[in-house]
């Protein structure tokens, strides 16, 4: 059986995308497609179109919406690597980019003067996000010179702008009521702000965990267990997932924070203090990201907006609308807008995104497997 399918880049992720109406309704049957498509099952998805990195194991269905003021709906899957399993709980900005300039390139949405506005609504959460995609001279581009941290390749310039952010899944934006919390690490008390902006987010005390939050993606990987051991408190806290069950790897996202000092870059450019505000490592899933999930950033960005959290504590522009974040693959720029008592209504980051193929997959048989 073939499916068809476009590999696109949206930012430093890749992302496969799937029309609607070429594959199962229920995901149920989705997840077995796509652990069978991705080689979920086997640690380096050598069988499968999957990268085996978090990054790259992601896929997205997507087709035209029918709710007013909508261009497409889209349903985003974290697929595993090295387990049978198919994450839904969560959304990926940097997937939305890449949908975003699919849906110009599928004429889900006609090319219209030089920069062409996607709305766009995430199905697992109900978020809704603008894009702009560069369509300079009323035209489809396959190719683009825009970059963004993490990568030295350009593609097509998509500014990707978060609506209404707040509490999409607990319906505050800090679901404890506190702008901090203490977790405890195996006796160790460690200092948390748990946001949910864009995506529920944990992001601890760097100097609680003997880090500065400008740590090398090598460093990082020291901090993992820690990290989805704080993850599982943080759950909990957030009132996350069904009692009982364990929470997923994917949510909340959880990070460390800490104050700017020079470091150097996975590219190996060298940030100074004075270029960035705050300094950022979070995880995906299970690994060091290697620079920053846009709904990370929006809870970041808007995490500094509230007085005494670690971020606005940390930051050297402290409750500023604009947070210029220092990621392992360099600075990210996040911008608040309409912003109330509330929080902002609106947050964008300016990505790039690049289609990389059009391809009809072969997926495996999908005979009932052991669980």
């Amino acid at each position: 059986m073939f499916v068809p399918a476009t590999l696109v880049r949206g930012g430093t992720s890749k992302c496969w995308l799937f029309d609607s109406r070429d594959v199962p309704a229920t995901r149920e049957k989705l997840a077995d497609m796509l652990v069978a498509v991705y080689d979920a099952e086997d640690p380096s998805q050598v069988d499968g179109v999957g990268g085996a990195t978090p990054t790259t194991s992601k896929a997205a269905v997507a087709g035209p919406s029918d709710v007013a003021g909508v261009d497409v709906d889209y349903l985003f899957a974290q697929v595993g690597i090295g387990v049978r399993r198919v994450e839904w709980a969560s959304n990926c900005g940097n997937c939305a980019t890449a949908i975003a300039l699919w849906a110009v390139a599928r004429g889900v949405v006609r090319p219209d003067g030089d920069r062409t506005p996607v709305v766009l609504r995430n199905i697992n959460t109900g978020t809704v996000l603008e894009a702009d995609v560069d369509t300079t001279g009323d035209e489809i581009h396959w190719f683009g010179d825009h970059t963004v941290p993490g990568t030295r390749s350009g593609g097509v310039g998509v500014g990707l702008t978060f609506i209404d952010p707040i509490g999409a899944t607990t319906g505050k934006v800090t679901p404890t009521g506190h702008n901090i919390d203490m977790l405890d690490l195996e006796g160790t008390a460690v200092p948390a702000t748990l946001v949910d902006a864009g995506a529920p987010v944990a992001l601890a005390d760097g100097r609680a965990l003997g880090a500065t939050g400008t740590e090398t993606l090598a460093d990082v990987e020291a901090l993992v267990e820690p990290l989805r051991r704080i993850r599982r408190q943080a759950a909990s806290h957030m009132g996350l997932g069904d009692s009982g069950v364990p929470p997923a790897d994917s949510v909340p996202k959880v990070g460390i924070v800490g104050p700017p000092t020079d470091y150097t870059t996975e590219l190996a450019e060298p940030v100074a203090a004075s270029d960035y505000d705050v300094a950022v490592r979070m995880l995906s899933m299970t690994a060091p990201h290697p620079a920053i999930g846009l709904t990370s950033a929006v809870a970041v960005a808007v995490a500094h907006l509230l007085e005494g959290s670690l971020i606005h504590t940390a930051s050297t522009t402290a409750g500023t609308p604009v947070l210029r974040i220092g990621t392992p693959s360099g600075v990210v720029t996040v911008r608040c807008e309409d912003v109330n008592p509330a929080g902002p209504r609106r947050v964008t980051v300016a990505r790039a995104a690049r289609v990389l193929a059009d391809a009809q997959i072969l997926v495996p048989n999908l005979l009932a497997k052991p669980a």
